[in-house]
């Protein structure tokens, strides 16, 4: 924090505060000290140098903005215990990146108008602007592996609901049979999660990704059998085929949106185009697999 703020809060006049600008500048308060434990948590948790170090610039900046506030309120606030703990495991599960933007988003400071607290409190813009602008360029500079491979992900998934959606779809109203449908979904399942695998193999090598090939290999296949679990698992619970069909495309739409939200938070990419893209092709898809079905059971005379 710059000198001229710090003496801009100290030279301030401590004429009484309207009580809802007190309110929003007490929760402002609270939201500073409770991100300060979050970040001072997770650097003493993370193994990597650098990301440590950033998380403790953030701490610090987080405590400084703390105690501007403090100067306004002349009293102390207590973190939320929960928000820590949660944002904390957070984190520690689906990645720092995800976790610590997420918090960025986070409701509390939705109810913070630093606008109207700037006609007040001066100093408040200024500690919106580096709310904003410090700690996302801060965030943006953590490196996190599993970010890297986001891509690799997205092509499993992607090619998983799209492929197996459609076999699936196709062969419900061809067979009529839950057993031989789930049968059939796992074994092209299987084949195409080592076809895609193999093939982002060889795509890496090509391009010179030499030590990122088996990785980026491992988490397409991966995501490609997590995408045939969601899929097949209707069809050995369920006894109606159509039943089974109905959860399946269900399945397929609750994957799209939980890792469309997963990459809009990381990434900073727009939900609403990404998802109803994804949404829209594998249903598509199984349209078209689910009428081809329909024409191979009436040309063959298939009937099981």
């Amino acid at each position: 924090m710059d000198e001229a703020v710090m003496n801009e809060t100290e030279n301030s006049n401590r004429r009484p505060l309207p009580p809802e600008i007190r309110q929003q500048i007490i929760r402002a308060q609270r939201n500073e000290v409770t991100e300060y434990h979050i970040y001072k948590r997770l650097a003493r948790k993370v193994k990597n140098e650098k990301n440590q170090s950033i998380l403790d610039k953030i701490a610090k900046d987080e405590l400084e903005h703390y105690k501007i506030w403090m100067k306004y309120t002349g009293r102390e606030v207590d973190p939320s215990w929960w928000e820590i703990n949660k944002f904390y495991w957070i984190a520690r599960i689906f990645g720092l990146t995800f976790g610590l933007k997420l918090m960025e988003r986070g409701e509390e400071k939705a109810q913070i108008n630093y606008q109207e607290i700037g006609v007040e409190v001066p100093v408040a813009l200024r500690v919106a602007q580096e709310e904003n602008d410090h700690e996302h360029e801060l965030l943006a500079m953590i490196s996190e592996e599993r970010l890297t491979y986001l891509g690799s992900i997205v092509l499993g998934l992607n090619d998983a609901l799209v492929e197996i959606l459609g076999t699936l779809a196709g062969l419900t109203l061809a067979l009529q049979n839950n057993r031989l449908v789930a049968l059939a979904g796992v074994i092209a399942g299987i084949a195409g999660a080592l076809s895609m695998s193999s093939s982002e193999y060889l795509s890496n090598k090509s391009e010179g990704n030499h030590e990122g090939a088996l990785k980026s290999a491992l988490f397409t296949g991966l995501a490609y059998v997590v995408a045939v679990v969601f899929l097949v698992a209707p069809y050995l619970i369920f006894s109606s085929h159509w039943v089974s069909l109905a959860v399946a495309i269900l399945n397929s739409v609750l994957v799209v949106f939980l890792f469309t939200y997963y990459i809009s938070i990381a990434n900073d990419q727009p939900f609403r185009k990404r998802f109803f893209e994804m949404v829209t092709l594998s249903t598509v898809v199984a349209l078209i697999s689910f009428g081809l079905g329909y024409l191979a059971r009436v040309i063959f005379g298939i009937d099981v």
